[in-house]
C-alpha cells in the first residue's frame, strides 16, 4: 500500500471538505471613544481621572448580608455599570458605592455573558462619569498600563505594570499582565497611559502573585452594541428552585440548571450542611426515593436526606471521600450524628454520575448505589417526614433523575434506561486490556440507537416537538448522560411562563411580539460573543442551560416554543452564514427574526444587506425557502463536524458524519468527507467503501476524476 503520495491527497481533501471549525457572524463596532489629549498621562493624572468612574461593588446575600465584595466602572454616563459576572453573581443582588460615597442598587441586567466572565449592569443613576473604551487590537505587548480596584477591600487602590503577553485561556484571548491581581480588583478597569480603559480585571495567576489577566474591552463594546437585557425581578429569579416544588434550609446556594440541580458554597449547618426538601407527598409507609448525584470533588459529600422533619432531624445516605455512608442527624451538631455505616464498594464510580437509592419500609432501610445494595440496617427511630437532597462542606455537587415512589417487590430499581455504556465502562475498569475495545462498542452502540432515534423523529414531517425532540437527541451524541426528560419539562414550563403573558384572543403577531419579549428581554437569550466555536453552543441543552447560542440552536428553541404558542407561520431560514426564524403572516409582507441579534425584526432587504455584510457566500432567493427539520438537523451536524475538524483523532467528525450520513445518504459532500476521514484512521475498507458509493452514484457537486484518481492509489 502506497501512503506516503496520499498524504498531499488528505490534506487537499480536508481543506475542501470543510472540516474546519465555521467564523463568527462579524458584528460591526461602534467608532472607539477616544480622549482629546492623547498624551501619556502619569499615574497620579490617572487616578484623578479613574477615581470617580471606578465604584465598588458589593454582592449581597439571599439575608441581605455582604457575601462579596469586587469593582466595577462606569461605561455610560446614565448610570451603565460594567464589571465582571461573578462579581455580581448569578440571579443575586448587588450595590455600587462611588468614590464621592452615593450607593446605588443594581435596577436591572443590560448584557451577560457567562463565559467571558461579564457583566453590565444599570443604577439608577444619572450625570455619571464614563471612561472612555479604548481598542485592544492598539494594545502592544510591553505597553504600560495602570488598575485600579479594591484588592482585599482596599478601596480605589491603583497600581502600575506592562501588558507581558497574551494568551489564550480556555479558548479565550486574554490579556497577561505583569500586575498584582487580589480578591476585589475582579471588575476593574485595566487603563493605557492615555486612560482609554483595555480591558476589565478578571483573575489572578495561581503560579505568581504578580501576574494577572484582564478581558479585553472589545467584549464590552459588543455587548454594549448589542445588549441581552434581562429586568431585576427576573434576574434575581434566573435558575432559583420553584418554592412549589422545593423548600431550602441552612443555607448553601442551591440552582437550577436545565433538568438539573446544582449546589455550591458550605451550609450554615455544622459541618457545612444544607438540605433542599421536595414538596412530594410520601407515596406510601414503603418507598423508594433516588437521584442521580455527581460530586466535583470526591472529598466532599452530598446525596439523599429522607425522613426529614425539614429542620436538623433525617437520615442521609451519600457519598463522602470515595466511601459511601449512612447516618442519622438527630441535632444542629456532631454530638446528635451518628454513622450507621460506612464502606468502600467498587459499585461507587468515581468522578461520574451515581445513581443511589434508598428503600425504606416501617422496619429497615435498603440503600443501594448504581442498582448494588451496600447497606440493609433495622432501624426505625425516624419515620415520616420529607425527602431530598442534603449536601455538606464545601462541595459543590449536581443531582438529576430525583424520584419518589411507591416501593416495589424485589430489590430496588435503579432507572429503566440503564446504560450500557456504565457496564461496559464497569467492565473496563475491571479489565484494562479490553478497556480500549468496550468504550468503543458503547460508543458505538450509544451512536446507533441516537441515529435511529433522529430518523424516527424527522420521519414525522415538522412534527409538534419533533424538531427539540430532535436537537436534544443531537445533543445526546456527545452527552449520552444527557436525561432528556428534564428538558422537555423545562420547555413546558417557558412555554407555560410565556403563554401567561399573552392574552388568549391575540393574533399571531401578538403572540410573536410576546414571545420575542418573553425570550429576549426578560429570560436573557443571546447570541454566543465571546466563544462562538465551542460545541456547547450547538447542543440545545447547554442553550437553555446557559441561556446563549449559535443562531441555529437558538432558532431551534424560539421555534419550538412559538410552535407551543400557537404561532404556525415561522420557519427556519436557512440563510448563509446567518440561521434566522422567518415569519409569513396571513396578510402583509414576510419578515425575519434575528434570533442571533436580540430579535431584531428584518425586512427582506435588510437581510440581503446583513448577509452581504457579514458572509462570504451571497444570499439568493433559494436561502428564503423554509428548512425543515432534516435539513435544520443536518445543518447542527455540519457546524458541529465543522468545530472538530482539528481534532487529531477524528472520532467526534466521523460521529457526527455518520449521523449526517444516516439520516441523508445521499449527501455527496458527506460521503467524499468520510472517505478522507476513514482513511485517516486507517479504516481503509471503510473508505474504499464510500469511494465506490460515489463512482456508482455520480452526485453532483464532487470531482469523480478526483474521487477515481484516490480510489486508484489504495
Amino acid at each position: 500500500m502506497r501512503l506516503w503520495p496520499l498524504v498531499v491527497v488528505v490534506l487537499i481533501g480536508l481543506h475542501f471538505s470543510g472540516l474546519i471549525p465555521a467564523a463568527a457572524p462579524s458584528k460591526s463596532r461602534k467608532p472607539v471613544s477616544a480622549l482629546t489629549n492623547q498624551t501619556s498621562l502619569t499615574v497620579e493624572s490617572l487616578a484623578a481621572r479613574l477615581r470617580p468612574s471606578v465604584v465598588i461593588v458589593r454582592q449581597l446575600g439571599r439575608d441581605g448580608s455582604v457575601d462579596g465584595v469586587g469593582a466595577g466602572f462606569v461605561v455610560r454616563a446614565d448610570g451603565i455599570i460594567a464589571t465582571c459576572l461573578h462579581v455580581i453573581g448569578e440571579s443575586r443582588r448587588a450595590t455600587v458605592e462611588m468614590a464621592d460615597g452615593r450607593t446605588f442598587d443594581m435596577a436591572g441586567l443590560i448584557a451577560w455573558d457567562r463565559k467571558a466572565d461579564l457583566a453590565i449592569f444599570r443604577v439608577n443613576a444619572t450625570d455619571l462619569k464614563p471612561l472612555p473604551l479604548g481598542s485592544t487590537e492598539t494594545l502592544a505587548q510591553g505597553a504600560s498600563v495602570v488598575a485600579m480596584g479594591n484588592p482585599q477591600g482596599l478601596t480605589h487602590s491603583i497600581v502600575e505594570g506592562v501588558v507581558s503577553a497574551f494568551r489564550e485561556v480556555d479558548g479565550m484571548r486574554l490579556i497577561q499582565l505583569a500586575i498584582p491581581i487580589e480578591p476585589g480588583n475582579s471588575g476593574g478597569p485595566l487603563v493605557d497611559r492615555q486612560g482609554r480603559v483595555q480591558g476589565v480585571l478578571s483573575m489572578k495567576s495561581v503560579i505568581t502573585d504578580n501576574l494577572g489577566f484582564a478581558i479585553p474591552v472589545g467584549l464590552i463594546q459588543l455587548m454594549l452594541d448589542h445588549p441581552n437585557a434581562v429586568p431585576l425581578d427576573r434576574w434575581l429569579a434566573l435558575g432559583t428552585l420553584d418554592p412549589k416544588l422545593w423548600t431550602t434550609s441552612m443555607g448553601a446556594r442551591w440552582l437550577k440548571r436545565g433538568g438539573r440541580l446544582e449546589v455550591d458554597s458550605p451550609g450554615t449547618g455544622f459541618g457545612g450542611r444544607s438540605l433542599c426538601l421536595s414538596s412530594q407527598e410520601l407515596p406510601a409507609a414503603e418507598y423508594e426515593v433516588s437521584v442521580q448525584v455527581r460530586l466535583d470533588d470526591e472529598a466532599g459529600a452530598a446525596g439523599l436526606a429522607f425522613a426529614a422533619d425539614g429542620k436538623d432531624t433525617h437520615y442521609g445516605f451519600y457519598p463522602t471521600a470515595g466511601q459511601m455512608r449512612l447516618t442519622r442527624f438527630e441535632g444542629p451538631d456532631i454530638s446528635s450524628w451518628q454513622i450507621l455505616a460506612q464502606t468502600n464498594t467498587s459499585s461507587y464510580l468515581t468522578g461520574q454520575w451515581n445513581h443511589l437509592t434508598v428503600r425504606l419500609t416501617p422496619e429497615k432501610m435498603i440503600c443501594s448505589v448504581n442498582g448494588t445494595k451496600v447497606f440493609e440496617m433495622e432501624d426505625a427511630k425516624l419515620r415520616g417526614g420529607r425527602v431530598g437532597l442534603v449536601k455538606f462542606r464545601q462541595t459543590q455537587a449536581a443531582f438529576s433523575r430525583f424520584t419518589l415512589r411507591p416501593a416495589k417487590e424485589g430489590s430496588p430499581e435503579v432507572a429503566q434506561e440503564t446504560s450500557v455504556s456504565r457496564t461496559l465502562l464497569a467492565q473496563a475498569k475491571e479489565l484494562e486490556n479490553q478497556a480500549m475495545l468496550l468504550r468503543r462498542q458503547a460508543s458505538d452502540l450509544h451512536v446507533l440507537r441516537v441515529q435511529a432515534r433522529l430518523e424516527s423523529l424527522l420521519s414525522q414531517t415538522n412534527s409538534a416537538g419533533g424538531l427539540f425532540q430532535a436537537a436534544l437527541e443531537l445533543a445526546r451524541l456527545d452527552n449520552e448522560e444527557l436525561d432528556p426528560s428534564t428538558y422537555l419539562e423545562e420547555l413546558k414550563s417557558m412555554s407555560e411562563e410565556a403563554r401567561s403573558q399573552i392574552t388568549a384572543s391575540s393574533g399571531e403577531e401578538a403572540r410573536l411580539g410576546g414571545l420575542i419579549s418573553y425570550f429576549f428581554q426578560q429570560a436573557g437569550f443571546h447570541g454566543s460573543r465571546s466563544d462562538y466555536q465551542n460545541r456547547a453552543n450547538s447542543y440545545i441543552n447547554e442553550v437553555m442551560d446557559f441561556h446563549e447560542g449559535l443562531p441555529i440552536t437558538l432558532s431551534v428553541l424560539f421555534l419550538e416554543l412559538g410552535r407551543q404558542l400557537g404561532i404556525h407561520n415561522l420557519h427556519g431560514a436557512p440563510l448563509p452564514g446567518r440561521f434566522m426564524v422567518g415569519f409569513t403572516p396571513p396578510n402583509g409582507p414576510a419578515r425575519w427574526i434575528d434570533v442571533y441579534d436580540g430579535g431584531k425584526i428584518l425586512n427582506r432587504d435588510e437581510v440581503f444587506q446583513l448577509i452581504d455584510r457579514e458572509s462570504e457566500v451571497q444570499a439568493e432567493n433559494r436561502h428564503f425557502q423554509p428548512a425543515s427539520d432534516r435539513e435544520i438537523i443536518v445543518r447542527m451536524l455540519r457546524n458541529l463536524a465543522g468545530n472538530s475538524g482539528k481534532e487529531p483523532s477524528g472520532d467526534r467528525v466521523l460521529r457526527y458524519l455518520d449521523c449526517i450520513l444516516a439520516i441523508e445518504p445521499e449527501r455527496g459532500g458527506e460521503r467524499w468527507r468520510r472517505a478522507f476521514v476513514r482513511f485517516s484512521r486507517r479504516d481503509m475498507a471503510g473508505a474504499k467503501a464510500d469511494l465506490q458509493w460515489l463512482l456508482d452514484k455520480k452526485p453532483e457537486g464532487v470531482d469523480l476524476q478526483r474521487v477515481e484518481e484516490f480510489m486508484r492509489s489504495f
